[in-house]
């Protein structure tokens, strides 16, 4: 093998083209390359933060609905017994005033049959003096005595 000189020139033009990638082409590419990285890491940091924040964001929402529904049977089972109380309070008005209305007629009633009564009493007066100045106006023998109580009788 024989070292001449295009050997030697290609050798020099070799390290002259090394050293300048090395000085000006290397730095600014190594420059880009972990500038690209930097944002790659920011990027992955920024999504797994991202996801964190989603996944943080449905547990707080999953709780909120869960509260939102607890408050929502809380405000059921209320409204439910508060319908009861209602409706209890009904009947027992219900009641009250049928109890009401029934003593209001007993004490109608009551008073219609002692009217009545009285109302008799005055009439079996009536019918018995009649009776008895029928009596005391004729002679009447016991026949016509024993027909007379017998009508009376009939008409009370």
């Amino acid at each position: 093998m024989d070292i001449n000189l295009t050997l030697i020139g290609q050798t020099i033009a070799m390290i002259v083209f090394v050293w300048f990638c090395m000085k000006f082409i290397w730095p600014p590419l190594l420059g880009a390359i972990e500038e690209r990285q930097e944002k790659i890491a920011e990027g992955l940091a920024a999504a797994d933060k991202g996801q964190e924040k989603l996944e943080q964001a449905s547990a707080e929402a999953e709780q909120i609905v869960a509260d939102a529904r607890k408050q929502a049977t809380g405000i059921l089972d209320q409204a439910h017994a508060r319908a009861n109380e209602i409706v209890a309070e009904g009947k027992a008005d219900g009641v009250k005033e049928r109890e009401r209305q029934l003593a209001a007629a007993k004490a109608e009633i009551e008073q219609e049959a002692n009217r009545a009564r009285e109302e008799l009493r005055g009439q079996v007066s009536a019918i018995a003096i009649a009776s008895a100045e029928k009596i005391l106006r004729r002679e009447i023998d016991e026949k016509q005595h024993g027909d007379i109580l017998g009508k009376l009788a009939a008409e009370l």
